[in-house]
């Protein structure tokens, strides 16, 4: 299901990357930095152990999760760059938990001593939806039309100016009339949209549905238009996923292409493998090829996609482990985490190859009020065949925050077997934990 394969920029206007064999490699690190103390940090300090790898973090939690498995700790923000420079005393390479961090300050930390991975330059596109959108088009990668919200409030062309009788114009032409900027949408967009919050939206944050121009105005009263992008809204049968993974030395490795559920905007449950033909599976994996290739990328990289009547599309990208991965930990010979560790430190890459026939990954929400039967339910989970629990260990949160997720191995050889294991499966454990504002 994954495997090497040759790559290359297939862009003229992207920078062209030397030859990474032809440089010399360093030698492994015992030790790396993790921005970040939550859930992604805490499944990466876990894969590290298992690879005799120290991983630091840096969060602002005494009691986030990757705490519990961290080398050591520095409590201070994420986007604390005096925090990052204590860390990066401990360290030979610092990455990310996720994308929101500072990246023009930390530029003055790099250096010969300390490597950002992925680098500061390739993250650069990616920390933004905009900027996402912009990398898409100019490696003519499939996506959805796009245009900046603020571009709906482009003022009209000039009114044209009065004219005389004989069709001159006043001796002393005024200033030309200005239309008032009202909203209207650019040419060839049409209503429903989606708007999306170019930085910082998740788990369904930061999205709005946009079905006619009040809608538009209402959205322009509550939002700042230059932080905000709109889409056209895709017709897709299926959300499929594909994590990838780029080394120092320039090799690519993808995992195999998951199909994911969301439920209210938030991942509720990831199928592996997807049912989809072969042929999109390559599809999306050429996609990744030209993206890591591009940016001279170093790390794991998560893509979502729809599919769907207009072909593959890229949704979003996350330059990060990504949840639709975390069923790699039973799934796959080395997990999305177990790469990145070794990327970061150095290591070779492991194989991305599949170890089982299949498998359903399902999150963990917060429901409404407290559960004082918690514990209960979770070792109800955990008796499920096949089933695999992974609790993150979090405290406080609102309603609909990931708490855990658990990981079902499927046996079923044939896309109608593992289907219908999914669906028995899934209704199992729903029964066990329902999802937020479903009646238990």
């Amino acid at each position: 299901m994954a495997g090497w394969f040759p790559l290359r920029a297939t862009n003229p206007r992207v920078q062209t990357i030397a030859d990474p064999l032809s440089q010399a490699t360093p030698a492994p690190l015992d030790a790396i930095g993790i921005v970040g103390g939550g859930q992604l940090a805490w499944m990466l300090a876990e894969a590290a152990r298992d690879l005799g790898v120290a991983v630091h973090v840096q969060t602002p939690g005494a009691e986030d999760p990757a705490t519990r498995a961290a080398a050591s700790v520095v409590l201070a923000p994420v986007d604390d760059v005096n925090a990052t420079r204590e860390l990066a005393g401990r360290c030979g390479a610092i990455s990310f938990e996720n994308e929101w961090i500072p990246l023009e300050d930390l530029r003055a930390l790099e250096g010969p001593a300390l490597r950002f991975l992925p680098g500061l330059d390739a993250l650069q596109p990616l920390v933004s939806k905009a900027g996402q959108r912009r990398l898409l088009g100019d490696l003519h990668l499939p996506a959805p039309r796009w245009c900046p919200l603020a571009d709906v409030l482009q003022p009209e062309p000039p009114l044209p100016q009065a004219r005389d009788a004989d069709g001159l114009p006043p001796v002393a032409p005024l200033p030309p009339l200005q239309a008032p900027a009202l909203p209207r949408l650019p040419e060839g967009f049409a209503f429903p949209l989606m708007a999306k919050a170019s930085r910082g939206g998740y788990d369904g944050r930061g999205t709005v549905p946009v079905a006619d121009l009040g809608a538009l105005e209402q959205l322009l009263e509550r939002v700042e238009p230059e932080d905000w992008i709109l889409e056209e809204l895709v017709g897709f049968e299926q959300e499929l996923a594909l994590v990838a993974c780029r080394d120092r030395q320039g090799q690519v490795a993808c995992y195999p292409l998951v199909q994911t559920h969301q439920h209210s905007r938030v991942c509720d449950w990831v199928l592996f493998p997807a049912p989809v033909d072969h042929r999109v599976e390559v599809f999306a994996r050429n996609v990744a090829a030209s993206l890591l290739t591009a940016l001279d990328y170093v790390g794991v990289l998560s893509i979502e996609f729809f599919y769907g009547p207009s072909g593959l599309q890229v949704n979003e990208l996350a330059p990060r482990t990504h949840n639709s991965g975390h069923l790699t930990i039973e799934a796959c010979r080395t997990s999305q985490f177990a790469q990145q560790v070794r990327i970061v430190a150095g290591l070779p890459m492991g194989s991305t190859e599949a170890v089982v026939p299949g498998a359903l990954m399902v999150n963990l929400l917060a429901p409404e009020a407290g559960d004082d039967e918690q514990l209960a339910r979770r070792r109800a989970l955990e008796a499920l065949p096949g089933a695999h629990l992974h609790w993150y260990g979090k405290r406080g949160g609102g309603v609909g925050r990931k708490l855990g997720h658990l990981t079902l191995l499927l046996d079923g050889t044939t896309v109608e077997q593992r289907e219908l294991q999914r669906q028995r499966l899934l209704a199992e454990v729903r029964a066990i934990w329902p999802l937020p504002h479903q009646p238990a």
